[in-house]
């Protein structure tokens, strides 16, 4: 990081002091704070598409880019973001930090910490409808701050955005009206949110982060038959040659999911049609 301050007295000049840039953890985060500010920020992202949260190391670029921003959106609950937050405040000590996340209920015991705690906060916040329209509101409060001088323009786009999330939320519940209670597969946990929204079981395939010990492997083959699911999601950047095999075994539809895409309309609309097509 020594490099990296030493760097930002050269790179900070009035180009790129003019470019009111936003840092934000996640693609789906980039994606709902352009829908709110258009064009008035550049919105940088910490993790590109298919990296793993778990196993992120941020690039020099990406370290950059928060030295040079107004202000870091965390998401919350992502392990990297602590410890860049620090590091970042250090040599821009006139960073803004928002959470993103703040008043959301949030589920644990879904994931398994790398100190054996089963009650972690589930960090996939963003696959719930009913979530990104409070993370939405708490990034127009927070733009608002950052630049009052356009609260109304912030405010109005805010506003068509939630028409859509409102949109997308009826075209989910319609589409699984008569799924209540059906049960979906998945490698790893991560549309917990998304099940709990829709009165839906989600099964995870996976045993504390890892590959499943052999001694394990039957009792989640079982657990799967019993769910009656019919559907499988994997994700490229959690999921292993055992998720294809069960998939095999138990002969349910495999559907690749990426929950950390840009396009997260449309990766929530392709999870809803994969479960009510099944």
């Amino acid at each position: 990081m020594a490099a990296i301050a030493a760097l930002v007295p050269v790179s900070c000049n009035n180009s790129v002091q003019e470019k009111r840039m936003i840092t934000v953890s996640i693609l789906p985060q980039k994606f709902m704070l352009k829908k709110i500010v258009g064009d008035n920020f550049e919105i940088s992202c910490m993790l590109n598409e298919g990296n793993n949260p778990e196993a992120y190391e941020p690039s020099m670029t990406h370290l950059m880019n928060i030295e040079h921003s107004m202000a870091y959106f965390c998401i919350g609950y992502i392990g990297f973001e602590d410890a860049i937050v620090g590091k970042a405040h250090i040599n821009n000590p006139d960073l803004k930090i928002y959470n993103n996340s703040k008043g959301i209920n949030v589920i644990r015991g879904t994931h398994f910490s790398p100190e054996g705690s089963h009650d972690e906060a589930d960090p996939h916040l963003w696959t719930s409808v009913a979530n990104a329209i409070i993370i939405s509101q708490n990034m127009l409060a927070a733009v608002i701050e950052l630049d009052p001088a356009n609260a109304d323009t912030y405010t109005a786009n805010f506003n068509a955005f939630k028409t859509e999330l409102d949109s997308l939320d009826s075209y989910i519940k319609s589409k699984l009206a008569d799924k209540r209670s059906a049960a979906f597969l998945v490698w790893h946990p991560s549309l917990s949110y998304f099940a709990r929204d829709y009165g839906l079981q989600q099964v995870s395939l996976e045993y504390e982060g890892k590959e499943i010990p052999i001694d394990k492997l039957k009792q989640n083959i079982d657990a799967a038959r019993e769910s009656g699911a019919h559907v499988l999601f994997m994700q490229r950047e959690f999921d292993s040659r055992q998720a294809e095999a069960i998939g095999e075994e138990l002969g349910v539809k495999m559907v690749k999911i990426n929950p950390m895409s840009y396009d997260w309309e449309i990766e929530l609309k392709n999870i809803t049609d994969a479960i009510a097509d099944n």
